[in-house]
């Protein structure tokens, strides 16, 4: 029996993947996994004016710089998105992503809402967002309580924001339930692979399928 030929490998644009939820849903487990699972998808690193803790790695943490860098990179529309929070700022250099676009990688952003909506807005076509929610309220808290990492008032304001933050899901491309992690994580994993094969991101295969039909075409006369 003779083997099936095989397409050939199509070069394809890159995904940029936003994840957001409330804290305590499971995204920065889902972003990890995500990462080490998958070798063409590489988190977007931001830069950050604050000062770098002991633990940290410039470069792989943040890309740490002053905030006369950071304002001229603001100044000239060099950052997807950028907030300040408690007098530091935080924002995702464009350039980077744009390279691993066209090189056919996809990127994935680890934001809040405020941070998605303005990635959409300024490169609205390649992005693909996820919103994941935790199963419910209850849950919420518990997880919460049990990473014991903050003080009671700290994780009563962390629920209030959840209940803004999940306020903003139909914003979203894609709303997911972190009830179990390994089935969330495949989810993801699943929307991923479809986006990847959108039409508009296969940016060979019209000029494939259009040798295909001359080809048929011509066995034709």
């Amino acid at each position: 029996m003779a083997e099936t030929e095989q397409a050939p490998e199509l070069a394809r644009r890159g995904v940029m993947l936003i994840l957001s939820s409330p804290s305590g849903a499971g995204k920065s487990t889902l972003t990890r996994n995500l990462i080490e699972a998958d070798p063409e998808v590489e988190l977007s690193i931001s830069v950050t004016t604050r000062a770098k803790r002991a633990s940290e790695i410039d470069g792989r943490h943040y890309h740490f710089i002053s905030r006369k860098r950071f304002d001229e990179m603001r100044a000239g529309r060099d950052l997807l998105e950028w907030a300040e929070v408690h007098g530091n700022c935080y924002g995702t250099p464009r350039q980077p992503v744009e390279d691993a676009l066209a090189a056919g990688r996809d990127v994935l952003f680890d934001i809040d809402w405020q941070g998605a909506a303005q990635v959409r807005e300024a490169v609205d076509e390649n992005v693909v967002s996820v919103f994941v929610l935790p199963p419910s309220a209850a849950e919420l808290r518990a997880r919460l309580d049990r990473r014991a990492e903050d003080a009671p008032d700290v994780i009563a304001r962390r629920l209030r924001n959840a209940a803004v933050e999940i306020g903003h899901w139909a914003e979203y491309d894609y709303v997911v339930i972190n009830d179990d992690l390994d089935r969330c994580f495949n989810e993801i994993r699943s929307i991923l692979e479809a986006e990847r094969l959108r039409r508009s991101r296969r940016l060979a295969v019209g000029a494939f399928a259009e040798s295909l039909a001359e080809e048929l075409g011509a066995t034709l006369l």
